[in-house]
């Protein structure tokens, strides 16, 4: 039984207390002192391993991660000459892929056992609501940034995702690429994506996020962490697009939200939407002036048929 004050919880832990230390104590009196000392070690290694964590300074980073992070390059070029294979081996260019539609681009590797798949995931699912199709109003780029991988294996994770996506209209629009280290450095560096291979877990320690590129290939917009919202995305497709993609009712949403760069995500903005309704009480009550004196003009012209001034004749 566990309570909070002085009740049982501090009674039971006395009563083991004592315990503890008088079989400690008879361990080392009966001369198994090495028995004693394990023992004693043993129960005592958890509570030096608390006091070795709160040593460390709270925020302070793992050495490894002090080179890992995504920085903001907005509006930074991103070199469209580089070369890469696609899921089906192909050697392509990234100028393939920037015509006239904007570009998702996520940054993974295949093999990645945890946080590459909730990225992709995360990207997933906001495709699954997102009212705009990959391959028609933007192209989702996926890219490793392991040099090892293959395609093969970007072939595998591009026919995973696809059948879990279930919008077969949106196939031919996202692309699963590997390429070369050169490449690789060329174009992470151009967005801004800091990772690291970690030697002792044999992994790659790295951020996770996804970016939105202009169709001429300039960073628009960073999206962080793991979920994306589908709100978000289509703001940053219609911003990458420079107004060209999204209806009219896009164009007007989007003019009462701004994209905040530290955060990743776009924020309601109240002086926008304060002119859009002053605006609107403008033409309102303009509208209003143009009826009522529509209709009474009307009326006098009806009235002034109906009721025909008195003529005069004047005999001479």
């Amino acid at each position: 039984m566990i309570t909070t004050g002085n009740g049982p919880e501090r009674a039971d832990g006395a009563f083991f207390n004592k315990m503890f230390y008088q079989a400690v104590t008879r361990l080392y009196h009966s001369g198994r002192k090495p028995i004693a000392w394990l023992i004693t070690s043993i129960l005592l290694l958890p509570f030096a391993l608390i006091i070795l964590a709160g040593a460390q300074p709270a925020g302070m980073r793992p050495p490894i991660l002090k080179d890992v992070g995504i920085d903001q390059l907005l509006n930074n070029q991103v070199p469209l000459d580089l070369e890469f294979r696609d899921e089906t081996g192909r050697t392509v260019k990234l100028a393939e892929y920037f015509n006239d539609k904007p570009v998702i681009l996520s940054l993974v590797y295949y093999d990645c056992p945890q946080l590459c798949t909730m990225v992709l995931t995360g990207l997933l699912g906001a495709l699954k609501t997102l009212p705009m199709t990959s391959g028609k109003e933007f192209i989702n780029l996926t890219v490793s940034f392991n040099p090892r991988e293959k395609s093969d294996l970007a072939a595998a994770k591009r026919d995973e995702y696809l059948k879990r996506l279930a919008r077969p209209e949106a196939n031919a629009g996202w692309h699963f690429l590997t390429g070369d280290e050169p490449a690789i450095k060329a174009l992470t560096g151009a967005v801004g994506f800091r990772y690291l291979w970690d030697p002792v877990s044999q992994q790659y320690a790295h951020a996770s996020g996804i970016m939105v590129l202009t169709p001429q290939g300039k960073v628009s917009r960073y999206f962080y962490g793991i979920e994306y919202a589908p709100r978000d995305l289509r703001f940053g497709i219609v911003d990458a697009s420079g107004g060209k993609i999204g209806s009219l009712a896009d164009q007007i949403i989007l003019y009462c939200y701004r994209y905040d760069p530290d955060r990743g995500t776009y924020g309601l903005v109240l002086m926008r939407i304060m002119r859009i309704f002053a605006a609107m009480t403008i033409v309102a009550i303009v509208s209003l002036i143009l009826f009522l004196r529509y209709k009474t003009n009307k009326k006098e012209a009806e009235n002034a048929v109906n009721n025909p001034a008195p003529t005069l004749d004047i005999h001479i």
